[in-house]
């Protein structure tokens, strides 16, 4: 009887292994791969020493138990120069190999690192055109911008196989990780901060995407959908967005920005020239001052007595203000949207700063001059 009920316990337990998602451990991108072998390179390395330790444990425990009168009992033993090279060059061996592979593959699968390759046997040359796409994390949903299509999406996005995958990610509120399992490792996405991800696909498939950092209310809902598709599946999807889609401009943004939990999926024909750029400098509603301008204005040492009025036009979190943010509000145009038709506002420049023509370079938010 208890071996039965043991059987249907163990049947049960493993019917309930047969609902994970293995997909970390069966990746369909080349760098998430990498990293796959990683883990399983790192937990052999280890398990070379558990696993005999684990052993002799049970042995110890069982060959010296008080009922076995033969084992022999030395009590004055106090040392063995053998075992302690064993004991001692087995571990070292393994932290050096750790050492070494961690170092590589830290260099190796930087997220800030080109692709070197699109797998295992294929190199990227010179021909290989990769795809750009700059990421919003808002709350609770991503927005996607593909600038060479000048096509925006919400909650989905799609990629042609074998193509490199340049991310530039940012965030509107509150810091969020990016992560999709089968592509590669999770990144940090963060307001007024720019970080990078390169990937590929390799794969056909649709895949799970999702915020891997909590950032509030709707985090638990904060999915999308990531479609790897071939060259005509992709064409064909860019094709359906252009097709479907709305216009993506200053005022629509802002309507999309503010907190919103199982936002549908939409699609944007088109969207305002440099808003990926104004999101990230935390400069969309108008009258804000951009983050690169007051940048500007400390490199060059400071606006004087006048820079007092620029508090208010840095004054960037207004998701709880009255009128800019909840739930219950104006919904985001989209797809299913009509356009606003609102024109995008002007783009005056900062106080301080006597115009684009004196500003220095497109510059990182560390402040060092690409």
């Amino acid at each position: 009887m208890q071996i039965a009920q043991r059987s249907i316990i163990l049947t049960l337990m493993l019917l309930a292994l047969t609902g994970c998602n293995m997909v970390v451990m069966s990746p369909s991108g080349d760098i998430a791969t990498q990293q796959r072998d990683l883990i399983v390179i790192s937990t052999i390395l280890m398990l070379i020493i558990i696993v005999p330790v684990i052993c002799l444990t049970l042995w110890f425990a069982w060959h010296y138990r008080q009922s076995n009168t033969s084992a022999k009992y030395d009590p004055e033993w106090h040392h063995s120069t053998g075992l302690e090279v064993v004991i001692w060059s087995a571990p070292l061996a393994i932290i050096i190999a750790l050492g070494a592979i961690t170092w590589v593959s830290t260099h190796k699968l930087d997220p800030y690192r080109p692709l070197d390759r699109i797998d295992a046997a294929r190199p990227v040359t010179a021909e290989v055109k990769p795809l750009n796409v700059e990421v919003v994390a808002l709350d609770w949903k991503w927005l996607f911008f593909y600038p060479d299509y000048g096509i925006a999406t919400v909650n989905e996005m799609a990629a042609p196989l074998d193509v490199p995958i340049n991310f530039k990610l940012t965030a509107s509120s509150v810091m969020n990780s990016f992560y999709v399992p089968a592509l590669a490792g999770m990144i940090y996405t963060m307001p007024g901060m720019q970080t990078k991800l390169h990937a590929v696909i390799n794969k056909a498939g649709e895949y799970e995407g999702l915020s891997s950092n909590y950032s509030g209310d709707g985090f638990s809902h904060m999915r999308f959908k990531f479609h790897g598709l071939d060259q005509a599946g992709f064409d064909d999807w860019i094709a359906r967005v252009k097709q479907n889609g709305t216009m993506l401009n200053r005022d629509a943004y802002l309507k999309l920005e503010k907190p919103s939990i199982r936002e549908p999926v939409r699609y944007f024909a088109s969207f305002e020239n440099g808003l990926f750029d104004a999101v990230l400098n935390m400069c969309v509603r108008p009258g804000q001052m951009c983050m690169k301008d007051m940048m500007h204005i400390d490199l060059m040492g400071g606006a004087g007595l006048e820079s007092h009025e620029n508090k208010a036009k840095l004054e960037h979190d207004n998701r709880h203000a009255e009128g800019t943010g909840g739930h219950g509000e104006e919904a985001a145009p989209g797809a299913t949207f009509p356009e606003t038709g609102n024109p995008a506002p002007g783009e005056d420049p900062a106080e301080g700063i006597k115009g684009g023509q004196d500003m220095p370079a497109e510059m990182n938010h560390d402040m060092h001059t690409k």
